[in-house]
């Protein structure tokens, strides 16, 4: 794997110009709409990897470079995040783009972690999958992006396999979620039967044709040919005319690029692709470099900009233990607002006002690690053994600036946990505490129950799995689990938690973070305290299921 440190070494060009090439990103889904693969065959394109890997491919081939814990080896699927950092040269640029990537997890029952690394990013690839076009995980986190602003580059992946037809695919967008799609790109030949792609012109008309040539497994770059408009048609007949046919159809629709609304988040460039046979993936690159937006201001608490140009600060996104088991060290991983981020800097945190040295830096993709020496905004540092910060936590130099923290999602799965021996219980709350910090979980108390088994909030159970793993791996500790029969939560106040606490199928907890959380059975329970109780505070926390 090439060397991070090459990407974000310091260049004389100057901090706006350091900005102006960052393109920072993430990549929503659905799970298995081939997340993973797409993330390794961008890191194929930039030569950070010699072979891709995915773990669904044929056999011998390896389990993907980003999915680190051995639960996802086991699956197939990804429950952490990564950042992954790279240059690529788009064509005809003189100078190299950085690209950060931060992978994210694409199980529904880690979507909270992934609205987390959707508040570090400035674009969005949706990945949709071409048989089974938009699905329910992929709408929940669209409607994050539309909600941040996010601008969204649509890439239907899978064409290579039997699928929908692709005016079909582009309808149902528009219909589902009021965004209208624009391709730069329709596939040549019907989904299983993956030819290459017609490169659209401003007003629709077929500029060029790529052809692809299919290698071994798709661990390598697929070669492709530029044929002209001609010979294309020529060479593939109907397919080609038909291409040709629904581009024109396209543009009478007014399903043409145009910037400004794509930044307005009414539009999406579209690019059908492969990314098992690394077709479309140098399209998807060249159009991050050329449409996603640079790193620009962030609003501070205060409502006040934090222009990239200002002093150093940045926003803590990520915090993850365990990647490294040689060393037991945690990580927070950071997205840099604004400034120049040098290693061994002394930042301020702005959540206790306390002081924070950067000696150990990294940049960091699943288990490889590099040390960063510089950084600039847009792209990701983690910070080794950051044991005072959490998601949403703001560091910076100079006047204080402190970012909005990132709001917790709702909980919809409740249980009870305890540590099947006594002995173990100082290793116990040491692991829950780490993992409560983390973000892996909510934890919740109250006077009832007591510390000795804490009640776990978590979207989805796998979170549960990952907690009771990760005890056993890290902390040695065994633990049994108790499921209890809450299926949703309600923010509440001190004024409101006495008569909640008397009403039956409730219970009054408080989280880490002081807020006080009432839990309800059933959403019928709760519409009845509701009806016979109009005066209690029963607020709604973010991407509640019953909203």
């Amino acid at each position: 794997m090439t060397a991070p440190e090459d990407v974000v070494a310091p260049t004389p060009r100057g901090l706006p110009a350091e900005v102006a090439r960052r393109r920072t990103f993430a990549v929503i889904s659905h799970p298995d709409a081939g997340k993973s693969t797409l993330t390794e065959a961008l890191a194929l394109h930039a030569r950070m990897i010699s072979e891709a890997g995915a773990i669904h491919g044929k056999a011998g081939r390896k389990s993907t470079v980003s999915d680190w814990m051995e639960m996802e080896k086991a699956r197939g699927i990804s429950v952490s995040s990564t950042a992954l950092q790279f240059n690529y040269r788009a064509a005809g640029s003189e100078v190299d783009s950085v690209i950060n990537l931060v992978d994210t997890p694409g199980h529904s029952d880690f979507s909270e972690d992934t609205y987390r690394v959707l508040t570090a990013v400035d674009a969005a690839v949706m990945l949709i999958d071409a048989a089974k076009g938009l699905e329910p995980q992929t709408l929940k986190l669209f409607q994050v992006c539309r909600h941040r602003g996010i601008p969204v580059i649509t890439v239907i992946n899978k064409w290579d396999r039997p699928g929908r037809a692709p005016l079909e695919l582009l309808d149902e967008i528009e219909e589902r979620i009021g965004l209208t799609p624009t391709p730069l790109f329709l596939p040549v030949g019907i989904a299983g039967d993956f030819r290459g792609l017609l490169r659209r012109g401003a007003d629709g008309e077929a500029l060029e044709y790529i052809h692809f040539t299919r290698t071994a497994g798709g661990a390598t770059i697929a070669p492709e040919e530029s044929i002209t408009p001609e010979s294309a048609e020529v060479r593939e007949g109907e397919a080609w005319t038909t291409a040709v046919e629904e581009s024109e159809l396209l543009s009478a629709t007014g399903q043409d690029h145009d910037q400004e609304l794509f930044l307005a988040g009414q539009t999406s460039p579209v690019i059908y692709a492969s990314a098992m046979l690394n077709f479309g993936v140098r399209q998807l690159l060249e159009t991050l470099v050329a449409l996603a937006p640079a790193p620009g201001a962030r609003k501070a608490v205060d409502g006040t900009p934090r222009n990239t140009t200002d002093p150093f600060s940045a926003v803590v996104f990520k915090v993850q233990a365990g990647m490294d088991t040689a060393h037991r060290d945690r990580l927070a991983f950071m997205r840099i607002v604004s400034g120049e981020f040098e290693r061994g800097m002394v930042v301020t945190h702005a959540q206790t006002g306390r002081p924070f040295a950067t000696k150990y830096a990294l940049t960091v993709f699943g288990r490889e690690r590099a040390t960063v020496d510089t950084a600039y905004p847009g792209d990701v540092v983690g910070l080794v053994n950051a044991t005072a910060l959490a998601p949403g936590h703001t560091l910076f130099v100079d006047k204080k600036v402190e970012f909005p923290p990132i709001p917790s999602f709702a909980p919809e799965h409740f249980a009870l946990l305890r540590a099947r021996t006594a002995g173990k219980y100082k290793q116990f709350r040491k692991a829950i505490d780490q993992l409560d910090s983390e973000g892996v979980v909510q934890v919740l108390r109250n006077d009832v129950r007591g510390d000795a088994a804490p009640v776990l909030a978590a979207v989805g159970p796998m979170q549960f799995e990952v907690v009771t793993a990760r005890m056993l791996a890290e902390f040695n500790v065994e633990t049994t689990m108790e499921h209890l029969g809450y299926s949703l939560a309600r923010r509440t106040d001190a004024a409101s938690a006495d008569e909640l606490g008397r009403q039956r199928g409730v219970e009054v907890f408080t989280r880490s973070d002081g807020a006080l959380l009432a839990l309800f059975s059933d959403k019928w329970r709760l519409q009845y305290i509701e009806k016979e109780h109009p005066k209690l505070t029963l607020e709604p926390l973010v991407a509640a299921a019953d909203n």
